[in-house]
Order: structure tokens, then sequence, then C-alpha cells
């Protein structure tokens, strides 16, 4: 244990001393970096893949499920998806040195925020180890240093992935040390890093419930994270029905197994009948296992009694809760008291309800008319993201390059003393 908090020590120190040096790098230097890490992974696929079936090979023998398995491996399609992300990052504007917000003040000097790295962002995941391209990328744009954690089911391919990346760094003469992937598999690492204040700004977890759990109670050093997607689509009694069915059809079944997909569908009393039944029948005809309270039931015979337990869980799955509210009051009401200020959408027609949807439902992404599934990054325009954010200090929503920097004000004068 004394040697991992030494080498975790080492590991803080380096990252402090090389994101002081990605403060002041400038842009051609991280964009140069960047395509030499894309065009690293392109030249070393065969060594990735051949990294990747070690962890592949132990994670079939330590009983991994096919899914778990599926978001390990690395093909050529995520190899080269890889590099593509990589590129995408080093087209984006860089935010860092921008000055905005310039005033004179009556006494002269003139007072703005300059755009600033957040200096050493610590980031934990699982499973997928295209994450430590993409949060290595990230990261290097954003002119931060990055520990980088990753699950121990991958940490070959993380760390083959690793000798891109600083590959990338060397060509453009950054520090190598801007990006360390953490060596051991050891869980007690994890405790470690999360309680660095000396040396890490910032902490980004990216996986299960239970891991942003445990990073969130015992973190010393602030965290960016959303703990669960319990996302609504609340169709209202002035909704366009057709438009209404596409767009709950869509946030479920677009893909089940994302934060942003949509856990439970709340539906005003005046429109339930005309439209559960034919959007129920396209769920139903697509494997969907549907759980109501009992007006929904009343529509819908196949419809499963739901819990109380239903309406607050996050199934990550083929399930979805149903439930019939008199108006748009109590749908805002359900999601108060049940959501997890993830992302929760209305389908009306109506303006002033569509405003007041938008001003009052207190989540990180609020939508009129849209699929809770563009509640992502690259739909936002943001060109990646590091994760979601549901917290309300600092960054909040899909988290960007500019999620990952922060402010200072900036005074300039000419002379000027204060009397």
């Amino acid at each position: 244990m004394e040697n991992l908090k030494t080498y975790m020590k080492t590991v803080g120190q380096q990252a402090r001393a090389a994101a002081r040096q990605m403060a002041t790098a400038d842009t051609n230097a991280k964009n140069k970096a960047l395509e030499a890490m894309a065009q690293a992974l392109l030249d070393n696929a065969a060594t990735l893949k051949t990294a990747n079936k070690q962890d592949l090979e132990h994670a079939r023998a330590n009983g991994l499920d096919a899914a778990s398995l599926d978001r390990l491996t690395l093909s050529d399609k995520v190899i080269s998806g890889m590099a593509e992300g990589l590129r995408q990052i080093a087209a984006l504007p860089d935010l860092i040195g921008e000055i905005s917000d310039m005033k004179y003040r009556p006494s002269g000097i003139q007072v703005g925020k300059m755009r600033v790295p957040l200096g050493v962002i610590g980031i934990i995941y699982e499973s997928r180890p295209n994450v430590t391209a993409d949060a290595a990328g990230l990261c290097i744009k954003s002119g931060n240093a990055a520990i980088l954690r990753g699950g121990s089911e991958s940490i070959h391919s993380n760390q083959a992935i690793a000798a891109c990346v600083h590959a990338g760094l060397k060509a453009a003469g950054l520090p190598q040390d801007a990006v360390q992937v953490i060596n051991t598999t050891d869980r007690a690492a994890v405790g470690e890093l999360i309680t660095m204040k000396d040396y890490v700004d910032v902490i980004v977890p990216r996986g299960g419930k239970s891991l942003i759990e445990r990073v969130s109670a015992d973190a010393r050093v602030p965290v960016i994270k959303h703990l669960h997607g319990v996302c609504h689509v609340y169709i209202d009694d002035e909704a366009d029905l057709e438009k209404a069915i596409t767009i709950a059809d869509n946030a479920k079944t677009h893909r089940y197994g994302v934060c942003n997909a949509m856990e439970s569908l709340l539906v005003a009393q005046g429109v339930a009948d005309k439209v559960l039944p034919r959007l129920c029948k396209i769920y139903l005809d697509k494997g969907v296992e549907l759980r109501g309270d009992e007006a929904s039931r009343k529509l819908v015979k196949e419809m499963k009694a739901a819990t109380e337990e239903d309406w607050s869980t996050e199934y990550l799955a083929a399930i979805l809760s149903v439930r019939v509210v008199p108006d748009m009051d109590a749908a805002i009401d359900h999601i108060a008291r049940y959501g997890s200020q993830h992302t929760d959408a209305i389908v009306t027609e109506n303006y002033t309800r569509a405003m007041r949807f938008l001003r009052e439902v207190d989540s990180s992404s609020v939508m009129v008319n849209a699929s809770t599934r563009f509640a992502d990054g690259f739909e936002y325009g943001l060109g990646a993201e590091i994760g979601i954010s549901t917290d309300k200090i600092h960054a909040r929503g899909p988290v960007g390059l500019e999620g990952l920097t922060s402010q200072k004000y900036i005074v300039l004068g000419n002379g000027q003393v204060r009397k």
C-alpha cells in the first residue's frame, strides 16, 4: 500500500507539472498532438488488437457477459472511430485564452474574463477502452493534464492506447505526463486519486451507479457527474399526436442502454385514449415491457402494474413505466419527485405551456418537441463530450471542451489606483 501511495503521489506531481505547460501550449501544438495521436492509433492497430486480445481472454475466463465483452472489444471500426474522434477534437475552436465581457468601469479600468483550463483532471471509467483516447483528446485540447484510471478488465488495451497518446504528445513537443494512464489494477488507486486534492482539480467518474456513488461519497476533490438518467417525455393534451408518437418511440427504442433514453412516459388524460394504444403497440412489437398505472392499464391490457419503485428506476433496458396524468402541472410534479435532473421533454403545440415547462423543470437538459436522445455533446455541437453532469455548479448537461475550462477575471488598467 505504501508503494501505491508513493506511485500515485508521483503521478500527481507529474500531472501538476505538466498542467502548467499545457496551460500555455499554443493551438497548433495541441492540434498537432491530436493529429499525431490519431495517426499512431491507425498505424498501431495490430498492436492495439493484440493487447485487447489479452484483455478479452481474461474477461471471458472471468465470465464477463456478452454486452460487456462487446464494449471491451477494439475492432478496426472502433480504432478508426477513436482516430476520427481525435481529428474532430482537433478541428474544434480552441477556447483557452478567449477574452469576453470586457467593460470599462468608472475608475477607468477594464474588467473582463479569460477562459482558462481547470488544471489536472482525474477520469475514472469502466470497460470501454476507447474512452482513453476520447478523454485524452478533450483534456489536451482544453489545455489540461489528465490522470486516467480505466477498468481492470481493459488494462492492456488502455496501456497500448496510452503509448499512442504519448507518441502524439512527443511529436508535438508537449509533455508526455500531460496524459497518464494508471498502470495498476489495484482498486486502492481510485481511493488515492479521488483524495489527492493537492494534485487533482476535478474528478470525472464514468461508469455504473455503484462507481459514481463511491466516488461521490469518498472524493475530497470536486466531482463532475450524473448518478443516473431517469428521463421523461410528457405528451400534453395539446400535442401533435403524430409528432408525439414519433418522439416517444425514438426516445425509448433508439437505444436502450444509454443515460438519455426515456424511462418514464407521462401522458395527459385528455389524449391518453388516442395516443397510448397506438404508441404501446409500437413498443410491444419491439419487445418493450410496459409497466403502468391503473389508468394506463385500462387502455393497454398487456401492460403490467407499475410499482412505486418503477417511477424512479433507470432501466437501461427494454422496459418502460407509463403514467396518465391530469395535466402539465401533475407531469411537472411527477418529474420533480421521481426524476434525476438529467433530461426531460414535453410534446405540445401550446407555446405558453412549452415555455413554462422549460422554466419549471429543473433538469440539465429540458426539451420541447424533441427526443431525449439528443442530450449528447455531439448533437449539441460540442464536438465531443466527457460525460453528462446533473450538478448545478460549473458544468451542467453534456460536458465538452468548455466544461473542462473555467474563467478568471482580468483587469486592464493604465496606472489607476483605488481611492
